[in-house]
């Protein structure tokens, strides 16, 4: 299966949910500008400006939210908890993807990488 296939997968899984609501995290960087000429192999931009785009560098395919009934502990508030998913059809994290997700992970976030609609699942529903 590839990557594609994986998020596509890991989408139609948990957005089917109606305590989740899960979005795509392209992260990446280009340029901006006005287009002056376009050929099959060149683009000529005016007033060029580089721009970036995503969460953050690192930050992870899949970010949402699952809403959580909080404990009467709590006040039994309704809560949004902050989900970040790295899907990964195959290969390693980058040491930014590892970081991000260590990071919201230990803030209390719902954070991990899923290889399939399964593991996404099972990072949403983890075993008692």
């Amino acid at each position: 299966m590839s990557e594609a296939e994986v998020l596509r997968a890991i989408l139609s899984a948990l957005g089917a949910r109606p305590d989740m609501r899960v979005f795509r995290n392209h992260v990446g960087a280009g340029w901006t500008g006005r287009l002056v000429a376009r050929t099959a192999r060149r683009i000529v931009l005016e007033d060029a400006r580089h721009c970036t785009f995503g969460l953050a560098p690192g930050s992870p395919d899949l970010i949402g939210w699952r809403s959580l009934i909080v404990t009467p502990e709590m006040v039994g508030r309704r809560i949004a908890r902050f989900v970040a998913i790295e899907a990964k059809a195959r290969g390693r994290l980058t040491a930014g993807q590892n970081g991000f997700l260590a990071v919201a992970g230990g803030m209390g976030a719902i954070a991990g990488v899923a290889r399939s609609a399964e593991d996404a699942r099972a990072l949403i529903e983890p075993s008692p």
